[in-house]
């Protein structure tokens, strides 16, 4: 199934079209066989504009839809009984169902259709008895019907996308933690050290986040994947340090650039080696630390932990080096980076 669903979607033709055109066809069957319309227009389109990438996105939609119509549906017959058809009764129409719509704060989508619904059922249905109802049920069948297809015919699941997303996190925050590292005594005045790298980093993370809450949506109302929330529950502690990680990686980046903008390293810290490997043992764990996160905990936890007890230990070495600075500045500066390093170690080993 899956290849096949590649297959088509590289000629055009992605799941959620086809299911947004099989939900058009079957409420219109539904709404021909059951309810005995003979143009059941409005039940192929709410199901067209009810089809989202999730089952939550779509149930959303249909209540949009249904609350949309049902205001459309007052407001025409409101104005329809004082007024007849006419370009001033369609303008009172639209104007005060999107102004009441518009004053209760309901979504854009809601105040659209009701606009669209009032239009319609002032136009074509006050001449015949029981249209405006109709449409009503019509809307609700292929609310419903769409819904059921999203959720029945391979609902998506978005959960790769979010373990993906932290191992490509994990690895940009290795990558930008050992450059850092490399940038040590660079003492170009004005000189953004790392600016570019963190800036990745933050995108980087931003993106992960994004996976997590579309996997979260594509779980609600989703009967077929309840026994995936365990497992999406721990990916969301995983993407939670990883952030409060990417943000300790930021505040060694500032301490970094202000300590070689005041050229510290030159004057109190002039071997920077321990620092240096203290923050590439560090950034060696984030890695092992997205990876323990999404795959097999026994297969990568001993690596994990064998990694922080080394950057554990190259850290208390480098306090040793604090004895040779003399400023408090530096001596600040320099604890600082040491902090958010132990504290990047803290959220890997929790």
């Amino acid at each position: 199934m899956p290849r096949a669903i590649d297959f088509f979607a590289r000629i055009g033709l992605s799941l959620q079209i086809v299911k947004t055109a099989l939900a058009a066809a079957v409420s219109w069957l539904v709404a021909t066989a059951v309810l005995g319309a003979e143009y059941p227009f409005f039940a192929p389109l709410a199901s067209i504009l009810t089809v989202q990438v999730t089952v939550a996105d779509s149930v959303e939609k249909a209540t949009q839809r249904i609350i949309g119509i049902i205001g459309g549906v007052l407001v025409s017959l409101l104005i329809g009984h004082w007024f007849s058809v006419s370009s001033f009764s369609i303008f009172l129409a639209i104007i005060v169902g999107m102004g009441i719509s518009k004053a209760l704060r309901m979504n854009p989508q809601v105040v659209s259709q009701v606009a669209v619904s009032s239009f319609l059922v002032l136009a074509f249905g006050l001449q015949e008895e029981g249209y405006a109802l109709d449409r009503v049920v019509e809307t609700v069948v292929g609310s419903v019907v769409a819904v059921l297809i999203n959720a029945l015919i391979v609902p998506q699941n978005a959960i790769p996308e979010v373990e993906n997303s932290m191992i490509a996190l994990g690895e940009q925050g290795t990558r930008t933690l050992a450059f850092l590292a490399s940038q040590l005594r660079q003492t170009e005045k004005g000189q953004l050290v790392g600016r570019q790298e963190t800036d990745a980093l933050i995108a980087t993370t931003e993106q992960s986040i994004k996976s997590l809450q579309l996997a979260e949506q594509s779980l609600k109302y989703n009967p077929f994947l309840t026994h995936k929330r365990t497992h999406l529950s721990r990916l969301a502690i995983g993407v939670k340090r990883l952030e409060h990680i990417t943000t300790q990686i930021r505040g060694i980046r500032r301490g970094i650039a202000d300590l070689n903008s005041a050229r510290i390293f030159e004057a109190n810290l002039q071997d920077t080696q321990a620092l240096q490997q203290a923050m590439e043992a560090t950034a060696a764990c984030i890695t092992l630390f997205s990876h323990t996160m999404v795959g097999p905990t026994e297969r990568h936890r001993p690596a994990l932990l064998a990694s922080i007890r080394e950057a554990e230990k190259l850290q208390k070495q480098c306090l040793d080096t604090l004895r040779n600075i003399n400023t408090n500045r530096a001596l600040r500066d320099v604890g600082s980076i040491l902090t958010d390093l132990s504290r990047i170690l803290a959220e890997a080993a929790r």
